[in-house]
């Protein structure tokens, strides 16, 4: 049988590195891969649909299979997984609470990112404050003009404006005239300058390590999705694509293990590694739904909750079928 020749749109992440160099294979697969960041890669597998496989918005992902409408069918390999609460920036001269920003106006890049809807679920569960309680106002971080990548129906006492011709939010939040940012990423850096912003907690890992303890919950930013019409074709392409990514994760963690010569430009790896295992257990960057159950059970309700899904979608409906169960020895 001659292999399919399918193009795989990924982030250049250490758990997907085997795969990008050969050492992991997709069975019955000659991949093209294409590492993109995030905005590019979601823009065009939204709008255009270029990749055969690609990683996706959770978010982006959910409007549309809500509705029946996205190209995609998911498998549950989480590539990116996040504690959000250093994703919320605020005016620090006016800002000492989360509860201060009842009544204010936050800039987001989109307001249907995921980060942002898990940012917003911590304000409101943690918080009393909900998505009304806020003006938000839309822009791009870097660049004047972002534009949403999928037409959403908010509800009516949710209120988003657009940012003013020309400006960012980075520059609105600099200038004073919004009170915060909640995005994937930072504010420029410039912005960051300013000594009047910074992250709204101020250990924003204490507080996430306290919200994982009493939650269970490691929020899951972005998922793959293999075009419909393949998984339709090929019965065992999402199985393939399951055990492949897997694997290349394994590989990921064997070598993050290995202290001899840290693998990461960064210090204290190896402490960093035995804290995340003593706080989140041995699998804590699990794929699969079942590990998975009660942050894809959160996200599936607050997303409904925001108006972005226009029905409740049950975790049962989430993916690809053949994705639910795996074999054992």
């Amino acid at each position: 049988m001659n292999k399919l020749q399918l193009s795989v749109a990924m982030g250049d992440y250490d758990r997907t590195r085997a795969l990008y160099d050969g050492r992991v294979l997709i069975d019955g697969v000659d991949s093209i891969f294409m590492l993109l960041n995030p905005e590019e890669m979601f823009f065009r597998a939204m709008r255009s649909m270029d990749f055969d496989i690609a990683e996706l918005s959770f978010s982006s992902y959910l409007v549309k299979h809500a509705k029946g409408e996205c190209p995609y069918i998911a498998v549950p390999i989480f590539l990116s997984r996040a504690f959000r609460h250093t994703s919320i920036y605020v005016r620090k001269d006016r800002i000492a609470k989360p509860e201060d920003l009842k009544g204010r106006r936050i800039g987001v890049p989109e307001y249907q990112l995921t980060a942002n809807v898990w940012a917003r679920s911590i304000l409101q569960d943690d918080f009393g404050v909900r998505p009304e309680h806020v003006t938000w106002v839309r822009g791009g971080i870097d660049t004047p003009g972002r534009p949403e990548k999928i037409k959403l129906k908010l509800p009516p006492e949710v209120h988003v404006e657009a940012a003013p011709d020309g400006t960012t939010i980075s520059e609105l939040l600099d200038r004073g005239e919004i009170d915060g940012f909640i995005g994937p990423r930072p504010p420029s850096a410039s912005v960051l300058k300013n000594p009047h912003i910074g992250w709204l907690f101020d250990d924003p890992t204490a507080v996430a390590k306290d919200y994982y303890r009493r939650t269970g919950i490691f929020p899951i930013m972005h998922v793959v999705g293999i075009r419909k019409e393949l998984a339709q074709q090929h019965p065992w392409l999402p199985g393939a694509v399951v055990k492949a990514f897997t694997q290349s994760k394994a590989a990921a963690l064997a070598l993050l293990g290995d202290t001899s010569a840290t693998k990461v430009t960064l210090p204290f790896v190896e402490e960093q590694l035995k804290a995340a295992r003593e706080t989140m257990g041995e699998d804590y960057w699990s794929y699969g739904v079942a590990p998975a159950r009660k942050t894809l059970e959160a996200f599936v309700r607050h997303h409904h909750a925001q108006g972005l899904s226009e029905r409740l979608v049950g975790v049962e409906e989430l993916f690809h079928p053949s994705t639910y169960e795996s074999y054992s020895i």
